[in-house]
């Protein structure tokens, strides 16, 4: 039950990314959309914390005796979300989801191996290292996958876009490396105030106050960036659920790890979260542009996963 709940959570990573997306196009930029999402987030965060049986008190005192990147957290969490929000509109939904979680895994390891931000250093063994070199092959196989009715002349404008498209691939592997830090710093806040939903908290603040002053930098640089016809920029009520999808994701990512182990935690959200790319992709739910699940893409996949088992799981 607990894996098929672990599945179950990770499908939940790119349908917050979607209606996210849907989010940017009605109210006309990715920061925006960040922002709402944070703050949704951060509301649930604090409606739930009572029931955790928990005090609401938070030691801002102690968190200021620790070094200064354990506040970065949040940061890293506004790059990754709104690296995500472009990355649906520039790839399709699963390399949406699997080129962050390779960068993910090539920072863990890194992080693992050298003992970065506090963390205990594991050992680099064979095992790790061929689940690595697994994880980029099965990436590189979904990102190169090709439909049946594409052809293989193109022309400059066509070979242009497809630099600019792997130049999105790159970021979205560095948005992905970026949440494996933030996964360090908020680990050792998480330590600090005794809370993982407290050091959640702290986090989207953070986040929120980073994104702030963002809003208003790009809100004096660019003016609104609403869409000029109003019927676009109407909007329904799941578009702003983004957020509490987004808490229920790292919830269930802090309880399954304790419950299954953080090994067995990453494989299944794994799991779900490719399996909701592909479902994106093949219906083209929230928006998305419909794009065939070939033979490559799903070996792909497999390879991915069982890299990232080899890694977390040996």
């Amino acid at each position: 039950m607990q894996l098929l709940l672990g599945v179950m959570a990770g499908l939940v990573l790119p349908v917050q990314t979607g209606i996210n997306g849907q989010l940017r196009k009605r109210i006309g930029s990715p920061y925006y959309a960040s922002f709402v999402s944070f703050v949704i987030a951060l509301l649930f965060l604090l409606i739930l914390l009572p029931f955790t049986g928990e005090n609401d008190v938070i030691p801002f005192a102690e968190i200021a005796k620790e070094p200064i990147w354990i506040w970065f957290g949040g940061i890293c969490g506004v790059i990754f979300l709104t690296g995500n929000i472009l990355l649906i509109s520039k790839l399709d939904g699963v390399q949406t989801v699997i080129l962050p979680v390779m960068g993910q895994i090539w920072m863990g390891l890194i992080i693992d191996t050298f003992g970065l931000f506090q963390a205990a250093k594991v050992s680099l063994i064979v095992s790790r290292v061929i689940g690595a070199a697994l994880v980029v092959i099965g990436v590189i196989t979904v990102s190169i996958a090709k439909s049946n009715n594409e052809t293989d002349v193109r022309s400059k404008k066509e070979i242009s876009s497809g630099v600019s498209v792997w130049l999105w691939r790159v970021f979205g592997v560095l948005a992905g490396m970026i949440t494996a830090a933030q996964a360090a710093f908020n680990g050792r806040l998480g330590k600090v105030v005794g809370s993982p939903i407290k050091a959640s908290i702290v986090s989207y603040m953070v986040g929120i106050t980073f994104l702030l002053l963002v809003c208003i930098v790009v809100r004096v640089k660019n003016g609104s960036q609403l869409p000029k016809n109003k019927s676009d920029r109407k909007t329904s009520a799941w578009m702003w659920s983004g957020g509490v999808l987004g808490g229920i994701y790292i919830l269930a990512n802090v309880s399954l790890a304790g419950a299954i182990g953080v090994g067995t935690t990453v494989i299944v959200l794994l799991m779900g979260a490719t399996l909701g790319g592909l479902l994106i992709d093949y219906f083209g739910i929230l928006g998305c542009e419909k794009k065939p699940v070939n033979r490559k893409k799903i070996i792909g996949i497999i390879l991915m996963i069982a890299g990232a088992a080899l890694i977390k799981l040996v």
